[in-house]
């Protein structure tokens, strides 16, 4: 297992964040996280990857465990997110900010390599031809292409991806997937949360649901999209549910 979350539990003062929350998951795999917002599916991301120390339970990546060490040395290891609200260093080109994640990832490159990472990243996810522009300049759907760039130059052996579909139409969701999808062929494994179910259910390998920090339900799409509480919590409808998994 690649990532093995045991027990996670997060409390911000009275506000229970997470509960108890334990799963595996396996090198190559696509893994959705979904839930209703609040879930807490954020703050799971958070405490995964060092943004904050967990209440209680153990994170293990590739079999070390990582509980409660800074983002940046679980970055160093080989761990890379992008995050919901994209925010880029404005200062600076589309090509200098995919550098940064080569420079503070996996390899801790210095720069005339971290510029040839960038590249390489930035033509992956289709924006080499912007790569001297002011990052500013971006639109949102390019806003996500950059943070991705920026987690793959950190030659990751896992992504978490909060939120890449969110604000885009349908053919930059179906561009956004196959990109997903190469990112995974090419041996890292995704963590990815989304609200863009026809999205989510056709690309994961496995789903988790979380509702008021708690996960209620994991599996197959299938398995999942027909759970009954996973229906009443969030997917509502079960005829909606059905559309899904026909999609």
């Amino acid at each position: 297992m690649i990532l093995q979350v045991q027990d996670l539990t997060k409390r911000f003062g009275g506000l229970q964040a997470l509960t108890g929350v334990t799963f595996d998951l396996p090198e190559g795999q696509i893994l959705g996280l979904i839930g209703p917002n609040g879930a807490g599916k954020t703050t799971l991301f958070n405490v995964i990857n060092g943004v904050y120390p967990p209440t209680q339970g153990q994170v293990f990546f590739r079999g070390e465990d990582v509980t409660g060490k800074p983002s940046y040395e679980i970055a160093r290891r080989g761990l890379a997110r992008t995050h919901q609200v994209v925010r880029p260093l404005t200062d600076l080109s589309v090509r200098e900010n995919v550098m940064v994640g080569a420079c503070f990832g996996r390899e801790h490159q210095h720069l005339r390599p971290a510029a040839r990472l960038a590249d390489e990243a930035l033509t992956q996810v289709g924006l080499i031809d912007r790569a001297d522009q002011p990052s500013g300049s971006l639109n949102v759907a390019q806003k996500k292409r950059l943070e991705m760039a920026r987690a793959l130059a950190a030659k990751p052996h896992l992504i978490l991806l909060d939120e890449v579909l969110a604000g885009l139409n349908p053919s930059e969701i179906a561009s956004m997937m196959a990109t997903v999808r190469a990112i995974r062929d090419q041996g890292i494994t995704i963590l990815m949360i989304e609200h863009v179910m026809q999205a989510i259910m056709a690309i994961s390998d496995r789903i988790l649901v979380l509702d008021y920090g708690m996960l209620i339900a994991a599996g197959l799409p299938e398995e999942v999209a027909n759970n009954p509480q996973v229906i009443e919590a969030y997917l509502g409808d079960p005829k909606m549910t059905a559309q899904l998994l026909a999609e």
